[in-house]
């Protein structure tokens, strides 16, 4: 594949070249949209205005302490406490939540928390790329827009005895009431003009964050009064007012920047230099448009909405943080030109390298160089690939470092716009220097694990999953031609058999002298950099699977596939009983709601018995996505929950990512068309697809007969057509060739 470059909109223009030819008519696709799926229960998603992969993610507060509020919104809370610019969508960890804004109307009290409103649900909307929501104490109806770096608020006062911002620079989510009040270090602002607010801040939540910004209003300030603020607070809160009467409006627009003020201001004049609020929302509307026209589902409404809401929610992230000019703020807190011009960072990749960046090498392929690149660059400044990169820094969380299986990953499908030896050597170093934080490669070449004994937690699951890594390493150092490195990496890839204990059938804790961890209860669940234990956020029924790159040498683990299918039947039938917030959509001690999982489905295709892969598929779709504010069984991830889903109804999923191939499973919509890169095209039809017909008989692959348990991505890519034909009897279920 050659080095990738276009415009978005070039695939609108793509779909409906296609309708002149196809049955297919050109469809508002946002319609189908629905922000507030898993904006309840655990989702952790939120109903703001955003752009694809955005800057900003402009959208409202109704609560910011401790795990429930990763997102600063919950569907069923009645209270804003106002509009924040910057949001993570779908994580187990909270940080953002940067420049609350709230209007008010009446009394100007120096209480700060004195500010917040009810509101009634029926005034609430959403759709990408707005918000609105009518505010009752104040009688103010409030609507956000985005660009990519900046967003755009209008407040129309229905009532104006006197008309107010608060402007609170202190908040952001936090894990407690005293870290809330403590997590700004640093808060400088300027008033420029009277209609304009400058300023930086410097905080610390999850990770070391600086920005900086500029607020621009449509009116004049004519007072402020600055709130004081409580022990430890280094913020600002900020009560700005306006001469207004009822029925006006105020606009706020805000930029922001990693680099400086100049960067804020440069953004905000490039992507929003007017004060047209329908213009902006209408070019939102017609992004989200370009990107989610990419693919064209036939289905019933509410297939359609849970499809490209996941699409939606998949392509939140990862985030532009460079300015429009090209530079950045880096780790090491100097300002840079982002090779290319652009750098992103919000890499939840624990969660997205299994399948929302093998979604992204399909669907948004003119992305993937640059996140590479942004990944490299990061590495050469910290000394190591992001584990999970936030705002252009390191959080540290979860385990493994997969950002190398996405850069071996997109070098194995052809990805050549990034210097493979330079990407090659952060991957090298990532994996066989140590660092303090997360990685202690002496331990675990010497003993080929990390022993229990020896590692604080997380001994098995970070064995299996640098495994992975170390597997992804030796496959991109075989297409460089690096022998030596691709000899050492693969034999470090095979680790994993160390901990399989034959007598239990589990991956399990070893100490270092060779012995096994007891006593061993494979249904204890862990949450290991909280709690301590062996596994991460599951155990060793859930963590027994993690062998993506070698199934067939797990199979022979097991003694076969017999034992191998027992086994895995048995993990669909075993209860779980467990009140882990991340262990969750729970079919026996199957674990949808969690990422360890999600793969584990497809296990049954590369054992031959494909038709129990496809039972579950469905009952998973049944049961974990739903078109409803809870209807998703876990937090999204920044997309991997949704991926899984887009992929499943297609019918294929990668299991195994840095290998190019997907499985093949069972489509759960009847109709697919892919618009790819250089016009091609990729249809997937599921004929005689229903409620009781969910097992696939045969499958046809342009026309001829397909028999691989395996679809590469470039039998995808180059165009053509996959037709399933469905059957409601299993007896009928294909037989794959080996």
């Amino acid at each position: 594949m050659k080095h990738i470059a276009y415009s978005c909109i070039a695939f609108v223009l793509t779909a409906v070249a296609a309708c002149s030819t196809d049955k297919w008519e050109p469809t508002d696709y946002i319609a189908y949209v629905n922000p507030f799926i898993g904006a309840a229960d655990n989702g952790h998603t939120f109903p703001g205005a955003c752009r694809p992969f955005g800057m900003i993610q402009t959208s409202p507060v109704t609560g910011a302490i401790g795990w429930r509020y990763c997102s600063e919104y919950v569907f069923s809370d009645s209270i804003i406490w106002g509009f924040t610019q910057t949001h993570l969508n779908g994580t187990g960890c909270m940080d953002l939540g940067d420049i609350l804004v709230m209007p008010l109307t009446g009394e100007r009290v120096r209480a700060w928390d004195a500010y917040r409103s009810t509101f009634s649900k029926s005034t609430e909307e959403a759709t990408p790329g707005y918000y609105a929501v009518t505010l009752t104490q104040p009688d103010v109806r409030a609507e956000l827009t985005a660009s990519t770096r900046a967003a755009l608020h209008r407040y129309t006062f229905n009532k104006a005895d006197s008309a107010s911002l608060l402007i609170d620079l202190q908040h952001g989510p936090a894990w407690s009431e005293g870290q809330y009040h403590g997590q700004v270090r640093e808060c400088e602002t300027a008033w420029e003009d009277e209609y304009t607010l400058t300023g930086m801040i410097r905080n610390a939540v999850w990770v070391n964050q600086r920005y900086f910004f500029v607020m621009k209003f449509n009116r004049a300030v004519t007072d402020t009064i600055n709130l004081r603020m409580s022990p430890g607070e280094r913020g600002q809160r900020i009560i700005a007012s306006f001469n207004m009467q009822p029925g006006d409006t105020l606009m706020m627009k805000v930029a922001m920047s990693t680099t400086g003020i100049d960067g804020a201001k440069a953004n905000l004049e490039n992507e929003i230099g007017h004060w047209d609020f329908e213009k902006v929302r209408e070019q939102a509307r017609d992004e989200w448009n370009s990107y989610l026209g990419r693919i064209e589902v036939e289905g019933t409404t509410e297939q359609k909405t849970n499809f490209y809401t996941a699409y939606y929610h998949t392509i939140i992230q990862p985030n532009i943080i460079s300015d429009i000019d090209g530079k950045v703020r880096t780790a090491a807190d100097s300002v840079v030109e982002a090779p290319g011009g652009q750098f992103y960072s919000t890499f939840s990749l624990w969660d997205t390298y299994r399948a929302a960046h093998p979604f992204y090498t399909l669907m948004t392929p003119e992305k993937v160089d640059p996140f590479v690149n942004s990944l490299v660059t990061q590495s050469e400044v910290q000394g190591f690939l992001p584990i999970w990169a936030l705002w252009g820094g390191e959080t540290y969380t979860m385990i493994g470092n997969h950002a190398v299986a996405v850069i071996a990953e997109a070098y194995r499908k052809g990805f050549h716009g990034f210097d493979a030896d330079r990407a090659f050597e952060a991957v090298k170093r990532t994996q066989t220097v140590s660092h303090p934080q997360k990685s202690d490669w002496e331990t675990y070449t010497r003993y080929g694990y990390f022993p229990t004994d020896l590692t604080p937690a997380e001994s098995v699951s970070s064995t299996l999953e640098s495994c992975y890594d170390d597997y992804a390493a030796a496959d991109m150092a075989s297409l460089l031609g690096r022998t030596d490195d691709e000899k050492i990496f693969r034999e470090r890839a095979d680790y994993y058999k160390n901990l399989f204990d034959v007598q239990t059938g589990f991956m399990r804790p070893k100490l270092s002298d060779g012995s096994w961890k007891s006593p061993f209860d494979p249904s204890g669940v862990s949450h290991a950099e909280s709690t301590g234990g062996d596994y991460t956020e599951g155990n060793a029924w859930q963590y027994t699977w993690h062998v993506q790159h070698d199934v067939p040498g797990l199979i022979g683990l097991f003694g076969g596939e017999e034992p191998f299918l027992a086994k895995l039947d048995s993990v669909f039938t075993t209860t779980l009983v467990t009140s882990q917030s991340d262990v969750t959509g729970l079919i026996g001690q199957y674990a949808h709601g969690n990422e360890p999982s999600h793969h584990v489905i497809y296990l049954y295709t590369l054992a031959g018995k494909p038709a129990r892969t496809h039972e579950l598929v469905r009952e998973v779709f049944d049961r974990f996505y739903r078109p409803e504010p809870d209807g998703l069984s876990g937090n999204d991830d920044c997309g991997q929950m949704s991926a899984w889903y887009m992929f499943s109804a297609m019918g294929f999923y990668p299991v195994d990512p840095v290998s190019a191939q997907y499985v093949l499973g069972a489509p759960q919509m009847p109709e697919f068309i892919l618009h790819l890169a250089d016009g091609n095209k990729f249809e997937i039809k599921a004929e005689g697809l229903s409620a009781n017909a969910k097992y696939v008989e045969s499958i046809t692959l342009n026309g001829k007969p397909h028999t691989s348990p395996f679809l590469s991505h470039s039998d995808i890519t180059a165009g053509g057509k996959l037709v399933f034909k469905m059957t409601d009897d299993k007896s009928k279920t294909i037989t794959y060739t080996k």
